[in-house]
């Protein structure tokens, strides 16, 4: 797959990702997607840079929900149609596709 098929796969599924989250009863809001690769923020092969990953912020009852733990339905639920949850490396409300060997 080329980065742009993996961008367009990606660009997919995240209506998914948000529908999902208001189905388990979450409200959302965005965080980082696209990080501009010229500016030095975050680790330098982000997929971020790629866009390929989205950060979600995930509240209930309008309580922001900070823990890995909070995202484990919607981050397993992820990862079932293909995504790579970022609860496995510490970053709870880290939603990806891997591509080129980055998660």
């Amino acid at each position: 797959m080329t980065e742009f098929e993996a961008q367009v796969r990606f660009a997919f599924m995240v209506p998914s990702l948000i529908d999902k989250a208001f189905d388990l009863g979450f409200q959302v809001t965005l965080g980082d997607a696209y990080r501009d690769p010229r500016v030095p923020y975050g680790h330098p092969n982000s997929l971020h840079k790629h866009r390929l990953a989205l950060d979600v912020n995930l509240f209930k009852g309008g309580i922001y929900l900070t823990t890995t733990e909070d995202h484990r339905p919607l981050g397993e639920w992820w990862e079932s149609i293909g995504g790579t949850w970022g609860g496995r490396f510490n970053d709870g409300n880290h939603y990806s596709l891997a591509f080129g060997g980055m998660k």
